[in-house]
C-alpha cells in the first residue's frame, strides 16, 4: 500500500496508482481464467508422447522463444523420472546458426518449418508458442507438422489468432497484454511439468 505524503500546503497529496500491484493483481485474474481442461488436455498429449518415446518439438519468437527453450529444459529434466519414461524434447529455438541460415536463404517464415521437416515423424508432438497466434514462421511449422502426422499444442493469447484453429489443443491466455501472456505461458510450463511428473510417478 502506498501512503500519501503530506503536500507542502498542508493537504495530503493524492495517492498515486501502484503499477506493480495492478500488474500482479491482473496477472492473478488472468491465470484464474485459463481453461484447466485445456491444460490437462496438453498434459495428456505430452504424456502419451513420452510413453510412446515420441519427440516433442517446441518453437516461438522473442519471449516465446525463451519459453520454448525453458519448456524443453523442464520436460527433459523436471518432468522426467530416473528409471522411468523420459521426454525427448527439442527446442527449435536453440540452434542459432541453423535459424539464421534458413532465414537468410529462404526467409524467416521458414526458420522452424525447415528444421522440423528434417526430423518430425507421425506421432511426434509440436508445441507452438505465439502470443498473437499469427507469427508466420510458427504457422508454417504447424503446417509441416500436420503434413507429417504430428500432433500439436498451441500456447497463445489475445483472440488466439490463426494458431487457435490449427492445433489439436489450444491453451489460450484470455488477456491482451503481451507481457502477461508470456508470464502465464511460463507458469503453464511449470504447471504442466509438475503434472507430468506426478502422473509418471503414480503407481
Amino acid at each position: 500500500m502506498i501512503n500519501a505524503d503530506a503536500a507542502p500546503n498542508g493537504h495530503r497529496a493524492k495517492a498515486v496508482a501502484d503499477p506493480v500491484d495492478d500488474y500482479l493483481r491482473h496477472l492473478c485474474l488472468t491465470i484464474d481464467r485459463v481453461s484447466r481442461d485445456a491444460i490437462w488436455e496438453a498434459v495428456e498429449i505430452l504424456l502419451e508422447a513420452c510413453r510412446a518415446r515420441r519427440r516433442v518439438y517446441l518453437f516461438g519468437n522473442g519471449g516465446s522463444a525463451a519459453t520454448a527453450s525453458h519448456m524443453a529444459n523442464d520436460l527433459n529434466k523436471q518432468a522426467s523420472l530416473t528409471g522411468g519414461p523420459l521426454f525427448r524434447a527439442i527446442a527449435l529455438t536453440d540452434n542459432v546458426p541453423l535459424i539464421t541460415a534458413w532465414s537468410n536463404d529462404e526467409g524467416y517464415a521458414e526458420a522452424f518449418a525447415r528444421q522440423l521437416a528434417n526430423h518430425v515423424e507421425a506421432g511426434d508432438v509440436v508445441v507452438a508458442i505465439s502470443t498473437s497466434g499469427n507469427s508466420a514462421n510458427v504457422l508454417r511449422a504447424l503446417a509441416v507438422a500436420r503434413e507429417h502426422g504430428a500432433r500439436s499444442i498451441g500456447f497463445t493469447g489475445g483472440d488466439g489468432g490463426a494458431l487457435r484453429g490449427l492445433v489439436d489443443c489450444c491453451v489460450h491466455v484470455p488477456c491482451d497484454d503481451v507481457g502477461q501472456q508470456e508470464d502465464v505461458h511460463l507458469v503453464l510450463n511449470h504447471a504442466i511439468s509438475t503434472a507430468l511428473r506426478a502422473r509418471l510417478s503414480a503407481p
